[in-house]
Parts: C-alpha cells; sequence; structure tokens
C-alpha cells in the first residue's frame, strides 16, 4: 500500500517514536516512462497500483467496521448515559420547583465549566497521543502519569476557585453549596482523563461502562435518595458532585490494570519531549474545552443572571433535552477520535476522508430524528419536567433546530483536534462564544429564554462553519454537502411529515407522540433495509447484531 508521506500528518514536536523518514515513492527512470504501456514491467506496474488501491479499499472498509463496532457499543453506552441524564433533571426539576432547579442547574454548569478547566486538555491529549504511542510502550506510562498529574493539579486550582472566588462574584448560587461541591473537583479531574486515556488505549468497554453507565447510576440513585431524604438544593446539588469521587477511585484503576497489560519496560517519568509535546498540545486545548462547556452552559448562568433562577430552570430544562439527544454524536465522536488521529499520523487522507464522510452520514440520519420530534412535541415533552417548564417550548424549538444544522458538518471538531490543531480549535471557540455571550446580553432582555436559544444556535452554527472551512483548508477534507443534506431529507421525509401530520390532527398529546415515535421508526427501519448501503448501514446493522 503506498504511503503519503508522514510529515504533512505528524504536527510539530511528535515523539521519538513518530520521528521516523517518510516512505518515498521511488524515482522512475526515464526509460521506464518511455516504455509502452504492454510492456510487461508496465503491466507489472499497474498490478502493484491496483493492488494497493484495493489494500486501500480494504482499510478503508476495516475503518468502517470498526466504527460500526465501536459505534456499536458507544452507542448502548451513551444512550444509557443520557437516559440517566435526563432522568437525573426529572429528579431535580420535580423535587425543587423551576426555581430550585435553576439554582442546581446553575450549580452544575459552574462545575462542568471547572471541570473542563481543571483537565488542562490531558483528556485530549491521551485520545489524541496515545494512540501515537502503542507502537511504542514505553512512552505509556509516563505519558498516563503525567496527563494524571496535571489533572490532579488543574482540579485543585479549579476547586479553590470555585470555592474562594465565586461566591464573591455574585452567582446566584448558594455559596456552601459551591465551597462543599468544589471539593470533588479534583477527583472528577482525574476520573475524566483516566477515562480519556483509557479510551485511547483502546479500552472502549472500560471507557463506557465506567464513564457511561457507571457513573450516571450512582449520580441518579445518590439524587433520589437527597429527594427523598431532604428535598433541598443543597443536597441534591451535592448528589450530583460527589459521585464524581467514587468514579474517579475505580477509573484510574482501570486504566492502570490497562497501561500494566503493555508490560512497559520503562519508568513512570516522563522525559522533557513527551512532556514538551503534551503540554503544548494541551495548552490551547485546555482554553478550548472550557470555551467548549462555556458555549453549552453559560447560556444558563446568564439567563439566571438576566431574568432570573425561575428562567434559569426552564432554560436549563430546554437545554438538558438537547444534551440527551447527543447520543450518537458522542458514540461516534468516542470511536473515531482515536481513529482519526492514527490514520492522519499515518498520513493515509484517503481513508480518514471516507470514514469522515461515513460518521457524518450516520450523525444526520440517526440524530436528527430524535430533534424533530422534540421540536414538534416540545410542550408535551417539557412537562415532564414540572408543570412550570412548558413555556420553554418556542426555545427547545429553536434550540432542536440548530443541534440538526450543526450535524450537517459532521464530526468536523474532533478531525480538527486529531489533525494537532488545537490551537485553530481555541480560536474558533473564542470567536463563537464571545458571540454567544453577546447575543445573549442583547436578545435575553428582548425575548427570554428564546432569544438565549437563537444565540446557542447561531454560535453552534459559526462555529461548524469555521472548522470546516480550516479542516478543507489544513487538510485537503472537505464536507461531502450533498452527502449530509440526502441524509437529512430522510428523517424530515419519514419522521418530521408523521410527526407534525399528527400534531396537527391530534394535538401534543401522549397518545400522538407515542404513534410519531413508532411510524418514524419503522419507516426508518425500511428504508435502512431498501436504500441503506449507500450510507454503509448494511456494516452497522451487521456491528449491532454482533454486539448481541
Amino acid at each position: 500500500m503506498a504511503v503519503a508521506p508522514r510529515d504533512r500528518a505528524a504536527p510539530a514536536g511528535a515523539p521519538l517514536s513518530d520521528r521516523q523518514p517518510g516512505v518515498r515513492a521511488p524515482t522512475r527512470p526515464a526509460a521506464a516512462a518511455r516504455r509502452p504501456p504492454w510492456s510487461r514491467r508496465a503491466g507489472r506496474r499497474r498490478r502493484v497500483v491496483t493492488a494497493a488501491a484495493t489494500t486501500s479499499a480494504d482499510d478503508g472498509a476495516a475503518d468502517r467496521r470498526r466504527l460500526a463496532r465501536g459505534g456499536a457499543l458507544s452507542f448502548v453506552g451513551s444512550a444509557v448515559s443520557a437516559g440517566l441524564g435526563f432522568a437525573a433533571t426529572i429528579v431535580i426539576t420535580r423535587t425543587l420547583g423551576d426555581d430550585g432547579a435553576g439554582q442546581v442547574l446553575q450549580l452544575v454548569a459552574v462545575l462542568t465549566i471547572a471541570l473542563s478547566f481543571g483537565r488542562l486538555g490531558m483528556d485530549s491529549v491521551g485520545v489524541w497521543l496515545l494512540p501515537r504511542l502503542e507502537a511504542d510502550p514505553a512512552h505509556v506510562r509516563p505519558a498516563v502519569l503525567l496527563q494524571l498529574a496535571v489533572a490532579l493539579a488543574g482540579g485543585l486550582v479549579a476547586g479553590l476557585v470555585v470555592a474562594v472566588l465565586l461566591p464573591r462574584v455574585g452567582i446566584p448560587v448558594d455559596a456552601t453549596l459551591l465551597r462543599l461541591s468544589a471539593v470533588a473537583l479534583p477527583f472528577g479531574c482525574v476520573a475524566l482523563v483516566a477515562l480519556a486515556a483509557l479510551r485511547g488505549l483502546g479500552g472502549l468497554r472500560g471507557y463506557v461502562v465506567i464513564g457511561s453507565v457507571a457513573l450516571p447510576v450512582v449520580r441518579v440513585i445518590a439524587l433520589l435518595a437527597a429527594a427523598v431524604l431532604v428535598a433541598t438544593p443543597l443536597a441534591l446539588g451535592l448528589a450530583w458532585a460527589v459521585p464524581l469521587i467514587v468514579v474517579a477511585v475505580v477509573a484510574v484503576a482501570a486504566l492502570l490494570w490497562r497501561v500494566g497489560r503493555l508490560r512497559p519496560a520503562s519508568g513512570w517519568l516522563p522525559d522533557r519531549a513527551l512532556a514538551r509535546q503534551s503540554l503544548g498540545y494541551a495548552a490551547p486545548r485546555t482554553l478550548s474545552a472550557v470555551l467548549e462547556q462555556g458555549l453549552l452552559w453559560l447560556d444558563v448562568l446568564l439567563v439566571g443572571l438576566l431574568a432570573g433562577s425561575a428562567a434559569a430552570g426552564d432554560y436549563g430544562a430546554a437545554s438538558r433535552l438537547i444534551a440527551a439527544g447527543l447520543i450518537i454524536d458522542t458514540a461516534l465522536r468516542v470511536v473515531v477520535s482515536p481513529r482519526f488521529s492514527a490514520l492522519l499520523h499515518e498520513g493515509r487522507r484517503a481513508e480518514t476522508q471516507a470514514l469522515y464522510r461515513t460518521a457524518a452520514g450516520w450523525l444526520v440520519v440517526f440524530s436528527s430524528p430524535v430533534y424533530i420530534v422534540l421540536a414538534i412535541f416540545g410542550p408535551l415533552v417539557l412537562t415532564w419536567f414540572g408543570d412550570d417548564f412548558d413555556d420553554a417550548a418556542p426555545a427547545l424549538a429553536v434550540l432542536c433546530a440548530g443541534a440538526i444544522v450543526t450535524f450537517l458538518a459532521g464530526n468536523v471538531h474532533s478531525l480538527l483536534l486529531m489533525s494537532g490543531r488545537s490551537g485553530w480549535a481555541a480560536a474558533n471557540k473564542a470567536v463563537v462564544l464571545a458571540l454567544n455571550v453577546a447575543a445573549n446580553l442583547l436578545l435575553v432582555p428582548l425575548l427570554g429564554i428564546t432569544g438565549s436559544a437563537i444565540a446557542w444556535a447561531g454560535a453552534m452554527l459559526l462555529d461548524a462553519v469555521l472548522a470546516s472551512l480550516q479542516v478543507r483548508l489544513l487538510l485537503g477534507i472537505r464536507p461531502h454537502l450533498g452527502h449530509v443534506l440526502g441524509a437529512l431529507a430522510v428523517p424530515l421525509a419519514l419522521v418530521g411529515i408523521p410527526g407534525g401530520a399528527l400534531r396537527v390532527a391530534l394535538g401534543a398529546t401522549p397518545f400522538s407522540l407515542a404513534l410519531s415515535v413508532l411510524i418514524g421508526g419503522v419507516a426508518l427501519l425500511v428504508w435502512a433495509r431498501v436504500d441503506g448501503r449507500r450510507h454503509q448501514l448494511d456494516e452497522l446493522v451487521a456491528a449491532f447484531r454482533r454486539q448481541g
């Protein structure tokens, strides 16, 4: 198989194991160029080229099968996590109402943003770097130790900021709750970095079981206990934070066991080159991660500051529905990110393009139906949180439309990050967050939480456009807009039209919702059977069967 020169794929400062000369194509003699195409040697060259193309195609099919198998497992974990996250939000809102729930959801926003800072980009380093070190296990243990140590230090700093500084800046969250919950931040940072490292080393099953199942299960149990025994914002806020401590212990133990299986020959201390490479990648990624979580959660804090805790509760409930719908996106990102890193490092741009295109089609086909149904039946779904939350239906519809549009770019953010361009991603997030904050300050006083939803949707669209342009210019990989638009037409026709008709005919009732889900689901299954081969859905179905 022809291998592209690696200097186009690996970023500056690659580890020692990566500093190998690229494979150069042999220089063809002038006499060979003059041989007629029917000569024996020319025939042999054609067979070599054909064999290389066949090998490349086989590799692309193997990547799709790997994506399908890993995506099936990750989908199950993401579905469980999203379902339990939705259940946790219902426990909070049903127990406390919109005002009390607004306080807890604002606390969740603070802790989530603090966790994104405290990790100091080490979770992304694990996913990006560790797949590249599999061929050089001697560097794995030092890399893992560095990631955990930096995450612990960052978590301690984040905890101090939340406990000491935030109670003094006027955030409408109880100061005692902020101080007590800040204790969990160092553990949470270590847990999330350990899970990312486990994922980077190929331990997808452990990553899913611990991060996507165990953590939300323990959190829901803690919330239910707090709701029954105490039923105060302080108790439920702590119930959300404390499970991070338990998961940290389990995640680190699983990671160390995984590293031990590699039988590395070296010690644990990282050398200067490894530390420089890891920290160089992590520095802009830290900023990018904070800005990412700011885009997801800052709206809740801004709404609380501008419109009060009750409005923050309404908007927080609607935005949690959007987060719960990111099942497919999360599942695919977990699988494709390490694979993108490995393929780009090896210079295999054609396979990267094919994998990106396939994953984008799957993302649009299977994620869009969730948001189409939520947009149509928003007033009904929001009543599951309580009778005070149906005012958020227009905001939910705008959020759903924004999410669907951003899916058209596929996993473009993962592709940009795994190419080593963490600085570009951070710059994107800075621009997008600035736009989001400005739009919130302008629109929330005029339109309430619907204005905040418009600001978020516009920011997400800009983020996807910027990343798509950069991936095309820097990597030569383009999104295939016609492919994803064709994929979007499927759920719009098979789910949107029947759902809209039933909503008009029967209203937003549990029966019409159930009937819409049934009709849309059956229609998608029939389509996948008849015409799904164009999106490689046969490989996805086969993978689910093997998982079962």
